[in-house]
């Protein structure tokens, strides 16, 4: 457990803002909580002495947090850790799906739509957490900030739906054999991604998206019943997933 410093709730939300950025700007986990564990010492003994938080960061929080991240060396190894978690997960996910409801059969405008979404995905999470910590905003602004880079997969991946429908493309079909070799490698890259990332969130939540519904089917409730217990099941098991990691993360 680590000493608790008295800080003002503004030194609090600057700590936890400038947290936010410097992962966002792929800064190493390890070197930004020394600095931030340092710049918290600063600040309590300041706001001891009466002084305010402007003294220690300036007027600026936000050129603050760019000097910091500045000085900083990119974690490439990292973060590209992270882009493999999202980029697997993501086809991790539609695979297995598609899987559990019969053979794989995807058009070559749904293969370079998942790719292109993917990457939308991660550069949108990647600016808007930045945008997100330098601008003073009320919570529920954030929540609905952050509840946007969240539904934009969503939203661009039932247009590329409606695309497939009205654009046709050459479709590749794979029968029983195909897709379970298919399925088949994609759970080994799953469990090799963890393995090497040394987290289970991938193969954690993957379950949480693709068990639920598959389990449901094969019991005699309603098709809109099953759709909704899948959603909660799925999104409030994620949610407490979440909620344990940040607690275990926080108690370290």
């Amino acid at each position: 457990m680590k000493r608790e410093l008295q800080l003002s709730t503004k030194s609090q939300n600057f700590i936890e803002n400038l947290r936010v950025y410097l992962f966002s700007s792929g800064k190493q986990w390890g070197e930004i909580e020394g600095i931030v564990n340092e710049l918290e010492i600063h600040l309590s003994e300041a706001e001891k002495s009466g002084k305010s938080i402007e003294k220690i960061i300036g007027k600026s929080p936000k050129e603050y947090m760019e000097m910091i991240s500045d000085e900083m060396t990119m974690d490439y190894r990292t973060w590209f850790k992270y882009i493999c978690l999202i980029i697997f997960g993501s086809f991790s996910f539609k695979i297995f799906s598609d899987l559990m409801a019969g053979n794989l059969s995807y058009s070559l405008l749904e293969m370079g739509g998942y790719i292109i979404i993917t990457a939308i995905f991660i550069t949108a999470v990647f600016k808007g957490f930045k945008y997100i910590s330098t601008i003073n905003q009320s919570n529920v602004k954030r929540g609905v900030l952050i509840f946007g880079i969240g539904l934009l997969p969503l939203v661009l991946f039932l247009g590329l739906t409606f695309l497939d429908k009205v654009i046709w493309t050459p479709t590749v079909h794979f029968d029983n054999i195909g897709s379970l070799i298919i399925g088949g490698i994609t759970l080994l890259f799953v469990i090799g991604i963890s393995v090497w990332a040394k987290t289970w969130i991938l193969i954690i939540i993957t379950a949480l998206l693709t068990l639920p519904d598959y389990f449901l089917n094969l019991t005699p409730l309603q098709h809109e019943t099953q759709l909704i217990l899948s959603m909660i099941i799925s999104f409030g098991g994620i949610a407490i997933y979440l909620w344990i990691l940040s607690k275990l993360e926080k108690d370290k």
